[in-house]
């Protein structure tokens, strides 16, 4: 490590609560500014011994407000490019309407009164594996049942599901 980047690290490190709060004035938050002292330490790592620094602490509190600047500067890029302002009223939304919320509700409703319906041991299999989302071998191990009685319960809740929401005119 040369000696300048000794020096001004042994700096950084007793100038450190200033710099952040120099760097906080500048890009408006805590976190930011800690990133603006990581960044400053990482920098410091990389000068050379030519030419040598004279006055080191104005050095360095010049690099922190540069390194704040540069930060708020991309900040307000990054802003400005995906800020996406105000929605146009005249796109269409995707959100289904009251109507079709209201028949999707009961559906819904009928589809939970038919899972009710079935035995303990098939519910309890059709929910962990549909709505739980729980691979069949954990559910195998969670049970104390095969694969197969998995299988079976699962395609005896499904048939009977199937069967209600026909009667029903689904």
């Amino acid at each position: 490590m040369s000696t300048n980047a000794l020096s001004l690290t042994r700096l950084l490190m007793r100038e450190r609560p200033s710099l952040l709060r120099v760097a906080q004035r500048i890009v408006g938050n805590a976190p930011a500014a800690e990133d603006v002292t990581q960044a400053l330490w990482l920098r410091v790592q990389r000068i050379e011994d030519d030419p040598p620094i004279v006055h080191k602490r104005a050095f360095l509190y010049r690099l922190a407000s540069n390194l704040a600047t540069d930060r708020l500067r991309a900040e307000r890029r990054y802003d400005a490019l995906f800020d996406s302002g105000e929605p146009a009223l005249d796109i269409p939304l995707d959100a289904p309407s009251a109507e079709q919320q209201l028949l999707d509700r009961e559906q819904l409703d009928r589809l939970m009164c038919a899972v009710d319906d079935l035995s303990p041991r098939c519910r309890e299999v059709f929910i962990l594996r549909k709505l739980e989302d729980m691979p069949v071998h954990e559910i195998c191990q969670r049970l104390g049942i095969t694969r197969s009685m998995v299988a079976r319960h699962m395609h005896n809740a499904l048939r009977h599901l199937f069967a209600r929401m026909q009667d029903n005119g689904e």
